[in-house]
């Protein structure tokens, strides 16, 4: 019977057992207590999690001539684990004085408008989902994820990281796994997983450039950009466009991410290297919105969202993702368009055969 984990986290478990083995002894007493904090958070959603294979995919259709808005609210954790906290500022609400608080409230209304504009989807569901938020999650919390509920942002601890919200590509990526799990979901292990990842930094990075209108050319492709504390040496936690460049830093260490399924990385940890191999599907995707040029969202990102919605294998491998992504090339573009000769060109830069 499969579990699904619907707690889906910005930081890979393998930067934090860099942290633990090489911080300072404060460093490796907090990431220590945050790692208990996720296995025992990870247990108790696995026991109340549903027992059917994958989740029922939701209608994601907009009712003609209806422009829906979103139902946004932020909460304020006040630095405890409770959820979701004190009600900081909801739909309709004038800005708060917590910048952390704005940056959640407006993220969140940017990943909505991307889908509802761009996909013709309504919200994180397909349906009007309320979109909740809890920023100052515990003390110097050192990650940001999706429950299967709510987004929940950590500030940091100063030292390795910033506060979560200050990067709408995490924003993005974490209520994109939202958007997955209400697509009919993917296993979180092995290549299915690494798809699962890979479509949220995906569209984490089309979220960022749909709010800045920016060509595939023109946007950095970064997951995780203005996250780092000062005197960490990288720019990201994930690069698109160049996997395994994002940091190298004496505390992380060195992005692990291949580029190719040549470097493929056969892995016990990590649910099988989720976060590791998802930079070969991250990078077919740079590669065939730079083949496209223009707005990325406009067609690359419209053949993956189509081949979310069309995919019916809880399992898929990178083959089984790449194949539905030339299905959905053809469907919404033609037999021998430059979509399909570009998505095939694509997917066999990175070593996959489509």
């Amino acid at each position: 019977m499969i579990r699904h984990d619907f707690r889906n986290c910005i930081l890979p478990p393998h930067m934090v057992e860099a942290i633990k083995m090489r911080g300072d002894s404060a460093l490796q007493k907090r990431m220590a207590v945050q790692e208990k904090v996720s296995e025992s958070t990870r247990a108790l959603r696995q026991a109340a999690a549903p027992a059917r294979l994958v989740m029922e995919k939701a209608a994601a259709t907009l009712i003609p001539g209806v422009k829906p808005k979103p139902d946004r609210r932020v909460y304020d954790g006040g630095g405890t684990s409770a959820l979701p906290g004190t009600g900081a500022r909801f739909e309709g609400d004038a800005a708060s004085d917590d910048k952390e608080v704005n940056q959640a409230f407006n993220g969140a209304g940017d990943v909505f408008k991307m889908y509802r504009d761009g996909f013709g989807r309504n919200s994180i569901d397909g349906q009007g989902l309320r979109i909740t938020s809890t920023v100052h999650h515990r003390q110097g919390y050192n990650n940001a994820f999706w429950n299967g509920r709510q987004m929940v942002y950590g500030d940091g601890d100063g030292q390795i990281f910033k506060p979560l919200t200050r990067s709408l590509s995490v924003i993005g990526h974490e209520l994109c796994h939202g958007v997955v799990q209400y697509s009919g979901g993917l296993v979180y292990q092995d290549q299915s997983g690494a798809i699962n990842e890979s479509f949220a930094d995906v569209f984490g990075c089309l979220t960022v450039q749909y709010k800045k209108k920016q060509t595939a050319g023109e946007a950095v492709w970064l997951v995780g950009d203005g996250i780092l504390a000062p005197g960490i040496t990288g720019k990201a936690l994930r690069s698109l466009k160049a996997p395994g460049t994002a940091y190298d830093d004496p505390i992380l260490g060195k992005d692990p991410q291949p580029y190719h399924y040549d470097y493929y990385v056969n892995t016990q940890t990590d649910r099988g290297g989720v976060h590791i191999n998802s930079g070969i599907p991250n990078h077919a995707f740079f590669l065939f919105a730079q083949l496209l040029g223009g707005y990325a969202w406009e067609r690359a990102g419209v053949v993956w969202y189509k081949a979310l919605q069309n995919i019916n294998n809880p399992y898929a491998t990178f083959t089984d993702w790449a194949d539905e992504t030339m299905m959905a090339a053809r469907a919404e573009f033609g037999d021998g368009s430059l979509e399909v000769i570009f998505c095939r060109r694509s997917w066999k830069l990175v070593g996959i055969n489509a």
